[in-house]
Parts: structure tokens; C-alpha cells; sequence
């Protein structure tokens, strides 16, 4: 998984991927080192799938522009515009799913 850089918001906008899928999250919370182990597993059977993530701590701008309510939350995103939020990581064949949607 890649981290946004410090401009998270300009990086989205500017960004030549069709859809960007961002993994919003926080260093304490026990529940997104489950979905982390989840977006991983994905990435190594979707091979060419790149997740990025961002620590909702340290970009509260972010968060107040793009209306994130909790974390974990996976933000799919095309030209810095939000196609879907999904915040329950039911489990790995449902974010299969959600995925190969935006492919």
C-alpha cells in the first residue's frame, strides 16, 4: 500500500489512474489493521490494483472535504470525486466485488 503524500487532495485531483481507491485509517484502531490484512489480500490477488492510504489523524482537512464519518473507511475516488465510501469490510469476496466494480 502506498501513502498520499503530504497534499492528499491535489494528489487526487491530479491523478491519472481511472479510480484511485484510498484506505482511510488510524494507527490505534483495532478494526483497521483487520481491514488493512483485508485490502492486502486483495492487492496480491488483484494484481495491478494499487490501494493508497492516509492516517485520518493526520489529514483532518481531508476528512471534512471528502465527509469521511469513521475510519476504517475505503474511499473510491475518480478525479478527485467520490464514487463510493464503504466503511463495513464485511469480509474479502465482498470487497472483490466492490472493487472489480471500478475496474
Amino acid at each position: 500500500m502506498q501513502t498520499l503524500s503530504k497534499c492528499p487532495l491535489e494528489e487526487l485531483k491530479q491523478s491519472e489512474k481511472d479510480v484511485d481507491f484510498i484506505f482511510i485509517h488510524s494507527p490505534f484502531c483495532g478494526t483497521c489493521h483487520l481491514a488493512r490484512k483485508m485490502l492486502e489480500t486483495l492487492e496480491e490477488t488483484l494484481k495491478g490494483t494499487d490501494f493508497r492510504e492516509l492516517n485520518a489523524a493526520i489529514h483532518p482537512d481531508f476528512m471534512s472535504y471528502y465527509e469521511v464519518e469513521s475510519v476504517p473507511c475505503l474511499l473510491i475516488v475518480k478525479k478527485g470525486m467520490i464514487l463510493e465510501k464503504i466503511y463495513a469490510f464485511q469480509s474479502v469476496p465482498y470487497l472483490y466485488e466492490k472493487v472489480n466494480q471500478y475496474q
